[in-house]
Parts: structure tokens; sequence; C-alpha cells
């Protein structure tokens, strides 16, 4: 094999190639099209003597040779990114590229909302790319590099990745400005006998946190209503004699049609994390961004 013909641009092509198995994606991960995507793939295949990628009726398929580069490749590359990182002075205002975040729509509501504004201002050459969350596929997602960065419950993080804690989030009581039955506060009989909306992300439950703690007392609740994202309930519940516990970072554009209170049990919140791969631990766009993203919610 002639290394005279390879660059560093060549080697982060089949990086990403083999990563996504397929040159859609890779092109646009690469932000080139794919006819000259098609052309480094040509000169890589001259270059190792060897296919490298086959098509396939999905995508395409590694050789076995390929297979035997990509994890030397890709420890390789980070290397070289490392070295570049410890001797480059990161300026966020100059930096360019895609960040892919997965969250939820709470999250990217409450959290990211806030981030999306702050980088406008700070690193206009960075694009946020929001993410639907999928903990299943997250670990995969994250090892080819189709996700960078996922906020989640911290317990929830596949124990492969890396995580840092964001914040404790709290649940309140939501009900509509001048509901009939709910007038600066609310007992627990009142709370059972209204009729509820309720989160269930993975579509169509009737049961919750809130719903645990009420069977420890031996009473229920009615959910009138079960949606699988939280964004749509504070405009439900403004509209409507039904009422919900909620986290209290959603409650934003509504606030003025709503009552905001605290349940009359106590709900149990939660924590949020950041979690992401060790390819993009040291890289110093990711590891400004995590860190700017800390100070943002801490100041939320």
């Amino acid at each position: 094999m002639d290394t005279s013909q390879l660059d560093f641009n060549l080697l982060v092509t089949l990086d990403t190639l083999l990563a996504e198995r397929n040159v859609t994606h890779a092109a646009r991960r690469l932000n080139m099209s794919q006819p000259a995507l098609s052309t480094r793939l040509a000169r890589l295949r001259d270059i190792f003597d060897d296919p490298l990628l086959i098509p396939a009726q999905r995508g395409m398929v590694p050789t076995q040779k390929a297979l035997e580069l990509q994890p030397r490749l890709h420890e390789a590359l980070e290397a070289v990114r490392q070295v570049v990182a410890i001797d480059s002075a990161f300026d966020p205002s100059r930096a360019k590229g895609t960040i892919r975040i997965a969250a939820s729509d709470y999250t990217q509501s409450a959290l990211l909302l806030p981030l999306v504004r702050t980088l406008r201002q700070e690193a206009p050459g960075l694009r946020i790319a929001w993410h639907s969350l999928d903990l299943m596929a997250l670990h995969s997602q994250m090892e080819r590099g189709a996700v960078d960065l996922a906020i989640n419950r911290p317990q929830t993080a596949p124990e492969q990745l890396r995580m840092r804690r964001l914040c404790h989030e709290e649940y309140i009581l939501i009900a509509r400005s001048g509901h009939p039955h709910v007038k600066g506060g609310i007992d627990l009989d009142q709370f059972c006998s209204l009729d509820h909306v309720i989160v269930s992300p993975d579509g169509g439950g009737f049961a919750g946190p809130t719903d645990t703690v009420l069977e420890a007392m031996g009473r229920s609740r009615h959910v009138a209503l079960s949606t699988p994202g939280f964004l749509v309930v504070p405009r439900i519940v403004a509209n409507s004699d039904m009422i919900a516990v909620v986290p209290a970072r959603i409650v934003s554009e509504e606030k003025e049609k709503l009552q905001v209170l605290d349940p009359p049990i106590g709900v149990p919140g939660f924590e949020l994390a950041m979690i992401w791969h060790d390819r993009t631990t040291t890289h110093p766009v990711q590891r400004w961004l995590r860190d700017r993203f800390v100070l943002l919610v801490e100041n939320l």
C-alpha cells in the first residue's frame, strides 16, 4: 500500500463510512455531496486494494479487511484529535459543526431551548440537531456518531457511557386560572376527585409516580387523558377543567393562564444528567458545550 496517497480527510471519510455504512448518511455527517464522497471511497479502495464496503440491500456491508481496520483507525483518529485539542486554544465564536442532542420533548423545551439561545450568541457557527431519545439504541447511536449528547435520568444511562449531573427537577400541580374547584390551593380529596392529564412516553399508560404515592396511601385518582409528551399538557390544562402533576420547568408559555400549586402529596422529583460517549470526551467543541450547558442550567 502506498501510504503517500493518504491524507487525514481520507481517513476521516473511511472512519465515517465504516460507522454509518451508508453513503447518504456519511455524506450528510461530513457535509459533502454524495458524488464527492463516492470519489473518496474509490481512492480509498485503490489505496487499500480492497472494496472496503460492498453494496447491500440496506446500506453497505464492510469487508473483513474493513472490519479489521475500523477499531484501529478510529483509535488513531481520536489520538490525533486529542493532540490538536491540547495544542489549540478553543474559541467558541469561531467553532463550526453540528451537535446532535437526544432528549425528551420536556427536556428540549425546559433545557435545550435556553441552550440554543445561548449558542446563537456565543457560538453562532454551531448547528444543533435535536433527536428523539431512544434509550435502547443510544449506545449504538453514540458509538457511530449519530448522537453526540443525551439528556435523561442518570439511572437510565447505559453503563458504557459517561455521565455528568445537570440538575434536580421537582413536580408541581397545575390547574387553569378560574378553575371552579381549584382556587389557590387543593386538598387531597379534591385532588383525587378531579380529572387528570398524565404523560405516558410509551403511549397509553394511565399511571405514573403520582399514582405510586397515592396507592401507598390507599388512595387513587381519575386519569381522564394520557398523552405521549409533556409539551401539550399545560395547554390542555389551561383550556379545560383537568389538572396535571408536571415537572416545574415545563410551565412557561401558558403560565399566565395557569395556577401553579404544590401537590397535596409529596411526589418525588428526579435528576437529569448529560450522557456521552468516550469518543467525544476530549473533543474541544463537545467539552466546551458540556461545560457551558452545566453553567447555563445552574442559572436557570
